[in-house]
């Protein structure tokens, strides 16, 4: 995330991807940081994919699918309709307005059938904590996107292959702490790649993205990651990269 300025009294504009992207997000309340912008960079992308982004949030993640895939078509599902009409305005912000419909929808009251096997790709970056273990920010909006409510991991994972056509692919990052319970609810899904976000090299990894297919037999893997600060504490090359809009290499 590059500099801010202030476009009004509730929303500041930022600038993604060293520049190439403006996004426009909340002054309070939450912020997108380098989380979004990597999980982007996981999701192995092809021209004239269908990708769902569940709970966009301002529309970060979608952004950066579009800067390195413009031919791509986006929907994306926020159930906060100050979020929703920011991620609309984004996407225009940026003209990848005639790709992207921003659903105002609870993933937690989507009919069962909603868009059963129509995306290619789906990616979230889902509240990461169950409100029993939460201590949430005061802040409405913080808390909305940081706890779970109304619908848990479960729900999440299922309403992504419920969406997902045969052998399409969930991207999620997540905390390193629930892991478990990601993987937990995975279960159907094939061809797992653990992918942990190291902070910096010897220390414990705090966030994973993780990959999935849906409908494939083959298992688990865990790959090498990515270190995100040098010694010095400023982004390592491959993280720095990533930042600026290069796809990461999940290997193998």
């Amino acid at each position: 995330m590059s500099g801010s300025t202030t476009t009004d009294g509730a929303v500041s504009e930022d600038a993604l991807l060293g520049g190439r992207l403006r996004l426009r997000q909340p002054r309070d309340g939450y912020r997108a940081a380098i989380d979004p912008v990597l999980l982007a960079a996981a999701v192995p992308l092809r021209a004239g994919e269908r990708v769902l982004d569940l709970g966009c949030g301002a529309g970060a993640v979608f952004l950066c699918l579009l800067a390195r895939e413009p031919a791509l078509t986006v929907t994306a599902v926020e159930r906060d309709p100050a979020m929703a009409a920011l991620a609309r305005s984004n996407a225009s912000l940026n003209g990848f307005g005639e790709r992207v419909e921003v659903a105002e929808a609870d993933v937690a009251t989507l009919p069962p059938d909603w868009r059963a096997g129509d995306f290619d790709q789906v990616l979230s970056n889902p509240p990461y904590l169950p409100a029993e273990r939460a201590d949430p920010s005061p802040h409405a909006g913080r808390a909305a996107a940081g706890v779970e409510a109304g619908s848990d991991l479960v729900a999440w994972v299922g309403r992504a292959r419920r969406c997902l056509r045969h052998k399409g692919r969930l991207t999620m990052v997540h905390r390193a702490d629930r892991l478990g319970d990601l993987l937990a609810a995975l279960d159907g899904f094939g061809e797992i790649v653990v992918f942990p976000l190291w902070p910096r090299a010897g220390q414990e990894a705090k966030r994973v993205i993780v990959t999935a297919r849906n409908g494939v037999r083959s298992p688990l893997r865990l790959a090498a990651g990515l270190v995100l600060h040098d010694a010095g504490g400023g982004y390592t090359k491959a993280a720095d990269a990533a930042l600026r809009g290069a796809g990461l290499d999940l290997g193998p």
